[in-house]
């Protein structure tokens, strides 16, 4: 697998990350249990969006002084920006799925933030794994991106056929196996996972809330990873434009639970994204697609669909 990041910001960019979490973990620990509001959930988009933006004004100067062409310099930095928006988007169909679980569960709201905390650590070592596993394949076998193009392709048209039906969690397979083999208490315990009940040591809902988090993120970055694929095969741009959403999913949760009714036509304008990333996977030897052009389709469809569905929003209930 060929980068065209030198050693140096592959470390940069490790620190980053390792700084941010434990920034992140020290913040959470010193607030304790609480609701995030709108206005707080806000602020830390916001910061976790500039990071963002700086770490790729930072890739850019390392690549234009590794290169020493503005070019390239541009090129790059241009994929890890539509890399993340495309990461960012795909996040919401994974927000949506959070809040159901954590709806289903009855998570309290101030013990919602440390699931998701843990669960984008999970989230990150997971994704590098596969990036670099996906990283590995695509470059031995070129053939490989077809197949990515076609699942993307198909999952965009599932998505799309299963926008604006309700999840049924009651049915799920992965919910169903964790009762079977785990006794959970049917009471929290603070923002325990264990606790003591008739002298045995059991789960409490809180912990199955986790299991479902995890895997519920593996499902989704099966979808994801494949469409930055599309982008570029740079496993660096990959995994640290994919990290860098990732690292701002916490925030965006509070922030789009808050208005997801608003939002209601985004599953749509997310399947439309999955099917063009995935035939342009499919075309690759046949069309290119300037990075410029993806980037303008991606936010394009975002812009209309939250447009329209500002437009077409259903009438809220009167109190």
């Amino acid at each position: 697998m060929q980068t065209i990041a030198p050693l140096w910001l592959w470390i940069t960019f490790g620190g980053i990350v390792l700084l941010s979490l434990f920034v992140d973990f020290f913040v959470l620990k010193k607030q304790g249990a609480h609701d995030i509001g709108v206005k707080e959930a806000l602020k830390w988009s916001l910061v976790w969006i500039a990071l963002s933006l700086l770490f790729n004004a930072l890739f850019w100067w390392a690549v234009k002084d590794t290169t020493g062409s503005t070019e390239i310099a541009n090129t790059k930095a241009l994929e890890f920006l539509t890399g993340y928006l495309i990461e960012k988007s795909l996040a919401v169909d994974n927000i949506f799925v959070f809040l159901l679980i954590f709806t289903y569960f009855a998570v309290p709201t101030a013990f919602q933030k440390r699931v998701l905390m843990i669960g984008i650590i999970g989230a990150i070592v997971l994704r590098t794994i596969m990036i670099l596993v996906g990283g590995w394949l695509l470059a031995e076998f070129h053939w490989i991106l077809y197949l990515f193009g076609a699942f993307l392709i198909i999952t965009g048209i599932k998505m799309w056929w299963a926008a604006g039906q309700e999840p049924d969690l009651d049915d799920n397979p992965a919910l169903k196996l964790l009762r079977k083999f785990l006794p959970v208490s049917k009471n929290y315990d603070g923002e325990n996972f264990w606790t003591m009940e008739n002298g045995k040591k059991i789960a409490t809902p809180l912990f199955m809330v986790i299991c479902l988090i995890a895997l519920t993120d593996v499902i989704f970055a099966v979808d994801s990873i494949p469409a930055i694929f599309a982008i570029t095969s740079d496993p660096f741009i990959v995994l640290a434009s994919n990290v860098f959403a990732v690292l701002g999913l916490r925030a965006m949760y509070f922030l789009l639970a808050a208005v997801a009714n608003k939002f209601h036509l985004l599953n749509y304008g997310l399947a439309v994204i999955l099917v063009f990333i995935g035939a342009k996977m499919c075309l690759v030897d046949v069309v290119k697609i300037p990075v410029m052009a993806s980037l303008g389709v991606v936010v394009g469809i975002l812009v209309l669909t939250m447009w329209l569905s500002l437009r077409t929003a259903p009438d809220q209930p009167k109190e």
